[in-house]
């Protein structure tokens, strides 16, 4: 397939490779971290007049979902702020490693490693995401606990521990980012295969050798592999869309979790938030009561059987329909890239349904960030004209239609036939069908 390397370009060469323009987006990104958990601690208790609630689930959250993901893959990690304090106590220096290394430096737990933690992190969101994302306090309570436990991980972990193996976000980015437009790769892997040094795998907060990345899912985007490569050997590439979804790539079991817990995710967010079911909204709210266990049940039992129970079945009808058949347990991870697209939409077509709305106030939140009276932009009071239901719906019809069309393609690529590719075919429209019904009715 056709790649364009941004490398090759003068001026996208100097901002991928100069370490000043990633570090002071960073840094704006890290005040605003900070000033997010301080609204949320001090401002006002009200959720749509406090900066905290409307910056990062709003604002912030879909940003993510309709821009940085799908156009950038992990593009939001490689401007994060949350491992930064951490990783210039690792580093011993702010703008660049200065080889004095401090913490413990020890291996993350092998029984500890994939994607399992940051599947089960996802469900948590889920599980206590009504008072989060209506809650300041609690938002900010999440965001310290989360800098703070990054920190710490840091102090006795080697790299980015807490981003490859913890942070939900994280998953959520990797998992998607395998139909993104957006890949580092070597470029001659013969010259990486005769340099005895690996000053690439060394650098990498990440952990990875470049050499061996066959998915975007591992990668950060942080570039300091291409910024210590002696050989000039690392391109950032421009590619078509799920370059890295095909019959040749290897996926694994937690991959598999991963992408179904969030599918059961979006399906039980879009019940909460935008279902008929009011009694189902107040049990997610009343945290610790007898209705809210039985909510936390239900969606567990969505998450972690429903879901989990139909993907296997049609899993293992597409095996014994095909020509090769695999163990059933790696026609599960091979048959995850389904989920990819699926998911990706999905989440898309949730967060039109609220982005259009909510949006009205992101203006004024920044003019009064605490909810104290203030109007530092004259802007408290600014109406939202650009409100349309009939154009959310028609978007996300499109959205979901195109999910539908894409995962029965990655269906059939990976399987080889139209045939063996049928169940999972059929998966993806109930799936699709499902959140269609929840979200327009």
């Amino acid at each position: 397939m056709n790649r364009l390397d941004l490398t090759r370009t003068r001026w996208t060469n100097f901002l991928i490779r100069n370490r000043w323009p990633q570090f002071l987006i960073r840094a704006i990104t890290l005040a605003g971290f900070i000033f997010t958990i301080l609204a949320g601690l001090l401002g006002s208790v009200v959720g749509s007049h406090n900066f905290a609630i409307i910056f990062v689930w709003i604002a912030w959250w879909t940003a993510l979902k309709l821009f940085f993901i799908p156009f950038g893959g992990r593009s939001w990690c490689s401007i994060c702020p949350i491992p930064m304090p951490g990783e210039w106590i690792q580093n011993g220096g702010i703008l660049q490693p200065r080889g004095k290394n401090f913490g413990l430096g020890k291996r993350w737990p092998k029984f500890l490693r994939g994607r399992w933690l940051q599947a089960g992190g996802f469900m948590l969101v889920g599980l206590f995401g009504v008072i989060t994302l209506t809650s300041p306090s609690v938002t900010s309570i999440v965001l310290l606990i989360i800098l703070l436990l990054a920190f710490v991980l840091a102090l006795v972990f080697e790299r980015r521990s807490f981003c490859n193996y913890l942070c939900p976000i994280g998953g959520f980015t990797g998992l998607y980012a395998q139909a993104a437009p957006v890949e580092v790769r070597v470029k001659n892997p013969e010259i990486c295969s005769t340099h005895a040094q690996k000053s690439c795998y060394e650098a990498c907060p990440w952990g990875v050798y470049p050499l061996a990345l066959k998915s975007s899912a591992n990668c950060g985007l942080c570039m300091e592999c291409l910024r210590v490569c002696p050989s000039d050997n690392l391109a950032v590439n421009l590619r078509p869309w799920g370059s890295d979804l095909g019959p040749e790539t290897k996926h694994s079991l937690d991959e598999a979790f991963l992408g179904l817990v969030m599918v059961s995710s979006a399906l039980m967010d879009s019940a909460i938030f935008l279902g008929p079911w009011g009694q189902l909204k107040m049990a997610a709210y009343a945290i610790g009561t007898g209705s809210w266990f039985l909510f936390a049940g239900l969606f567990l039992v969505i998450a972690l059987m429903l879901v989990p129970g139909i993907y296997t079945l049609a899993v293992w009808i597409a095996n014994k329909l095909g020509e090769q058949k695999m163990n059933l347990r790696k026609a599960l991870a091979h048959q995850s890239q389904v989920l990819v697209p699926l998911g990706l939409t999905a989440w898309i077509a949730f967060t039109i349904s609220f982005a259009l709305a909510k949006f009205s106030y992101v203006l004024p939140v920044v003019s009064d960030p605490f909810g104290w009276g203030w109007n530092l932009l004259g802007t408290v009071a600014k109406p939202w004209v650009g409100q349309s239901t009939l154009t959310s719906m028609l978007l996300q019809v499109i959205v979901l239609a195109l999910g539908q069309f894409w995962s029965s393609r990655v269906a059939i690529k990976i399987s080889g036939s139209l045939k063996q590719a049928l169940p999972m075919i059929v998966f993806s429209a109930m799936t699709m069908v499902g959140m269609l019904w929840l979200l327009i009715g």
